[in-house]
Formats: C-alpha cells, sequence, structure tokens
C-alpha cells in the first residue's frame, strides 16, 4: 500500500527561521531559512536615500542605482542581462527617501550563480564617463516623463512645500541641474561614502542553508573593507510646513487634490492605532472617503488615504482626483469625515473590519519569499529586532476606538494641515479657514 506524503502545514504563527551574522568587516547578513519553497530571494540594502543628499547631490542615490548595472569590472549591461535571464532570475533595484535596494529572485536550484551577479554589480561598477553620459539622458527623460503623470507631480509638489528646504521634500531622482552636474568623481566618491559594510545589510528567505549563505556572501563582500567612522551625517527632518499651493496646469482635464497632515515616526509606539485609522479613512473599498465620496456621491473615480512614515517624521495624505466643478465638495466631504473621527467614537465592528483587513495585509505580505526578504532589511534597519505575527497581531487587537479617536484629534488640527491642488483651477480659491474640520 503506497503512501502519500503530505507537505508541512505552514501558518501565520509558525516561527520564523531567523537568523543574523556579522562578518568580520561589518556587514550584517540576515537570513530566514523556508523550506517548503523552491525560491529564494536575496537583496543588498543601503541604509541611506535622497534624504541624505546634499542640495548639489540630489538624485545621486538614484542615478548610482541606475548606473550599477551598466557593467562591472567583469561584465558588461548586456552579460548581466543575458546570465540573469539564462537562470530565469528577476532581477530589480530601487531608490527611496531613505533606502537604496538591489534585489534578485530565483529558483533555490541558482542561488549560486544568483549571489554571485547581485555581488558584482553592487560591488565592482564601473561607473564609465561613457556610460555616465548616456544614462543621465535616460534619467532626465524619467524626470520628464513624471512631470507629465499628474498623479506623480501633485504628489511631488505637495512634498516640495511640506517638508519646505528639507531633503525630505526634494525628488528622488533628483532635478535637471544636478542630474546634468554629476561626473565620474562625484558618482564614484558618493558610492565609496554609502557602499560601506556598517552602512549596508544583506537579507535573503527562502530554500536556504544559513552557515552555508554567510560564507558564499563572505567570499564576495570580504574585499570591501570595514569603515571605522559613519560615512555621512543623518539630518533631522525640519518640521512641516502647513501650506495651500494651487497649481494651474490648463492641460489636465481633473483637479489632482492631496491633503495631509504630519504623522509619527515609523518607530512609533502608537502606530498600529494610526494604521487603523489610516485604514478607516481611506484604506480600501470600505473605507469612509470610498464610500461617501465615490460610492454615495460619485464624485471621484480614485480616492485614498496612505501613511507615509519615515524614521524621524512623517505624514497622512488624502489623494483624489475629481473635476473643477466637485473640488470643493470632495474636499468638505473628506474634511467632515476628519471631524467625524475627531469628534465621534468609531464603533466596535467598524474597528474590528480595519482590525481583521490590516492583520491580513501583514500576513499575505509574507507569503513569498521576497516579501519576507524586503520584510527582514526593514525591520533590521528601523527596529533591530524583529516582530512576529503574533506580536503584532497583539498590539494591533489591544487599539480601542477612544485610543482611534485621540489619534485623530492629536493629527487632524486645521492649523498643521497642508493642501495641493493641480489642475485647470479658473478662479478656484482655497483660503486656511476652508480647513477647518
Amino acid at each position: 500500500m503506497s503512501a502519500t506524503l503530505t507537505p508541512p502545514v505552514v501558518t501565520a504563527a509558525t516561527p520564523r527561521n531567523i537568523r543574523r551574522t556579522v562578518l568580520p568587516n561589518g556587514l550584517l547578513v540576515l537570513t530566514e531559512s523556508i523550506p517548503h519553497v523552491r525560491s529564494v530571494s536575496m537583496g543588498v540594502w543601503v541604509n541611506s536615500g535622497s534624504r541624505d543628499e546634499t542640495p548639489a547631490q540630489n538624485g545621486i542615490s538614484h542615478f548610482v542605482e541606475h548606473m550599477v548595472f551598466k557593467g562591472t569590472t567583469s561584465r558588461s549591461a548586456s552579460q548581466i542581462a543575458r546570465e540573469v535571464d539564462t537562470i530565469g532570475g528577476n532581477l530589480d533595484a530601487f531608490t527611496g527617501k531613505e533606502t537604496v535596494g538591489f534585489t534578485i529572485k530565483v529558483l533555490d536550484e541558482n542561488l549560486d550563480p544568483a549571489l554571485d551577479v547581485l555581488s558584482d554589480l553592487v560591488l565592482h561598477p564601473k561607473f564609465t564617463p561613457e556610460d555616465l553620459a548616456r544614462e543621465q539622458g535616460v534619467i532626465l527623460e524619467e524626470i520628464k516623463m513624471d512631470e507629465d503623470n499628474p498623479d506623480y507631480l501633485v504628489h511631488e509638489i505637495f512634498c516640495q512645500k511640506f517638508w519646505k528646504d528639507d531633503a525630505l521634500g526634494r525628488p528622488i531622482l533628483g532635478t535637471v541641474k544636478t542630474v546634468s552636474s554629476f561626473d565620474q568623481q562625484t558618482v564614484f566618491d558618493f558610492y565609496a561614502s554609502r557602499f560601506t559594510p556598517s552602512n549596508m545589510v544583506f537579507s535573503a528567505a527562502g530554500n536556504l542553508h544559513h552557515d552555508h549563505f554567510v560564507d558564499q556572501v563572505q567570499q564576495q563582500f570580504s574585499s570591501l573593507a570595514a569603515s571605522t567612522d559613519h560615512p555621512f551625517v543623518r539630518q533631522e527632518a525640519s518640521p512641516a510646513t502647513p501650506h495651500i499651493t494651487l497649481k494651474r496646469k490648463r492641460s489636465l482635464e481633473q483637479v489632482q487634490f492631496c491633503l495631509g497632515v504630519p504623522a509619527p515616526k515609523v518607530t512609533d509606539e502608537g502606530r498600529y492605532g494610526i494604521y487603523l485609522l489610516n485604514t478607516m479613512l481611506g484604506g480600501g473599498m470600505s473605507s469612509r472617503l470610498f464610500q461617501t465620496v465615490r460610492e454615495d456621491q460619485g464624485l471621484a473615480y480614485s480616492i485614498y488615504s496612505e501613511m507615509n512614515p519615515f524614521r524621524d517624521t512623517g505624514s497622512l495624505c488624502v489623494y483624489a482626483g475629481t473635476s473643477i466643478d466637485k473640488t470643493e465638495r470632495v474636499l468638505r466631504l473628506t474634511l467632515d469625515e476628519l471631524r467625524r473621527l475627531k469628534e465621534e467614537m468609531v464603533s466596535e465592528a467598524e474597528l474590528k473590519r480595519a482590525k481583521d483587513q490590516l492583520k491580513s495585509n501583514i500576513v499575505l505580505g509574507l507569503e513569498s519569499s521576497s516579501s519576507r526578504m524586503a520584510n527582514l532589511a526593514r525591520q533590521q534597519m528601523y527596529f533591530g529586532r524583529f516582530f512576529g505575527v503574533d506580536e503584532i497581531t497583539e498590539q494591533i487587537e489591544a487599539v480601542s476606538p477612544a485610543q482611534i479617536q485621540v489619534a485623530a484629534q492629536q493629527l487632524f488640527r486645521p492649523e498643521l494641515m497642508a493642501l495641493t491642488l493641480l489642475g485647470n483651477l479658473g478662479s478656484l480659491k482655497i483660503e486656511r479657514e476652508h480647513l477647518a474640520c
């Protein structure tokens, strides 16, 4: 009689097999072994981003992110592409306000060549003048493309005014002036100051063995010298600037709308209450703004709220796109919902829906090796420790309706609000008193 082998049942409550090792040069290696999957995701995370640039450097983190793909001392750009395609890998990179990342996901059997390619492009970029000139042209086109995108542009204008004269308000891509000024020496100097062992985390998740993986990373990164001092000075964010900015652009059919307030930093102890508040306000199809503005009134196709937490500050913003004749009504309805959250305690039933939605998002976000790899790196960089699903769930469940109301009262203060409108605004005028809530 034959027996059927049943794979082990893995649930959200299953303990995560997370291990960490610090190499002799200071590079931190994190792994999570997930034996029941056939993939491995790995990433090199640089613990600095666009907010850690000087005004003259604005955009250089993103520029370096592009440039490492242009060739190394042992591989051309086309060789990198061919090798990754040959092993069926997914090689990617990104630049944020506080992080730059280089990631690859492959079948577990291709871990070795994937690690070799990823390490090579991070450690040995050439930055030739010819490649620099070509990539400047590419990024200048990327800047133009984003300026033609109203969804992107309204957020960019909002941030520039909200974080006035602060690196958080500067665009990740940089400007035409700054990007055009980068030369080989500037790029090499910046790269050397950021790509240091103490400023990077190498994380991996999937079907792998920690000790073997660490040995391989050690072989690749042993040539990277340890840094004795922090290579750059982190600046604290300036206080947010309440502003009302009306940017007229006649070519747009819709008015793009962004209303925001300062919010707590990413490590704030009350963060789960803020996340739940955001979920109820505009975090999904059952949220108050979606139901009121779109479903009940038919005033917008897209409306949502979002949290943007950083290491020392944050923002909570409401975004919508609507026609000029509906703009004031959308603004009024949005402010009415903010007032309701301040004046009326949310029901247990509404809060439970938000808790279930938030918990589901967290658990579903850990279903792939790539999301677990990213989760490892982010928790390490911001918290220096790892939170299990059970611990997070307990903190979410502990939030009460009264805490939601207190959070709303602290956040939604008219004197702290900022508003950006972008579009064919005609004679529309918005004053501070119009933001009462």
